[in-house]
């Protein structure tokens, strides 16, 4: 089968059946558009299934598992992704590590493990992303980031997650200036508490009630925002943080 040149999306962190970087790759194949996803703790058995699943699409699909703690994370994740596929010119950062601590837990091995995933992948995959960007034969290219809404409330016990997410917000913003001419928008998306792989029937219990849409939020509805994110449709809209919740009501 001739490859004949297509969209291609890179995403980060599609490690697991019902996480939110493995519904956004889902929504994207559905559009024709080709996947490369990273990984990481994940079973080999499902990912080689899982990227069966996309191909079977009629997309083309592969993927890297990496450490994103790696100071060379970035680079090796585009070099294999050029290799792989092309160059993209969709650029999810989706992967995020989060270890409940608090003021009494929280120590500099912590605050480091959560910058090195949380602010340095997704601060050098966006500007590596740019760089090449300039030097491909692509006119439009889109990054969208992930934030979890610290901007909006408090999120105690939680204080190394907090601070390297909402960094991102800001990072967001000003890096937006700096890419717009050269035809690249770059948003965040804070999708509220979304029923993934980290909720149990407990926390589900406690969250329902602050949904007034009357159910908790899904990976697919990520995956939809992204999808319009990522659209001609959205060709306009840069430096901005998405607050696509469903109308958490918080407190």
């Amino acid at each position: 089968m001739t490859h004949i040149p297509k969209t291609i999306a890179l995403i980060t962190g599609a490690s697991h059946p019902r996480d939110i970087g493995t519904a956004i790759c889902r929504k994207f194949a559905s559009q024709g558009i080709d996947i490369f996803f990273t990984h990481w703790n994940s079973d080999a058995g499902w990912i080689e299934k899982f990227q069966q699943e996309i191909t079977n699409t009629g997309v083309f699909c592969e993927n890297l598992k990496i450490d994103l703690s790696n100071e060379m994370a970035a680079i090796n994740i585009l070099d294999t992704a050029q290799t792989k596929l092309g160059f993209p010119s969709i650029l999810i950062n989706n992967a995020a590590h989060s270890k409940r601590d608090g003021y009494l837990e929280l120590d500099a091995k912590s605050l480091d493990e959560h910058y090195a995933v949380n602010m340095r992948s997704t601060f050098l995959l966006c500007v590596e992303y740019a760089r090449r960007f300039e030097k491909s034969n692509l006119n439009t290219g889109r990054i969208i980031n992930m934030t979890s809404g610290q901007e909006l409330g408090p999120m105690p016990g939680e204080l190394a997650y907090v601070a390297t997410k909402g960094a991102i917000a800001a990072f967001t913003r000003s890096i937006s200036i700096e890419l717009a001419p050269l035809g690249i928008t770059v948003n965040a998306i804070n999708p509220g508490p979304t029923d993934s792989t980290w909720m149990n029937d407990q926390i589900r219990e406690y969250l329902l009630p602050k949904f007034p849409m009357g159910r908790i939020g899904l990976p697919e509805d990520v995956a939809r925002i992204i999808a319009f994110l990522a659209s001609d449709e959205a060709k306009w809209i840069t430096g901005q943080i998405i607050n696509s919740e469903g109308g958490f009501i918080r407190g």
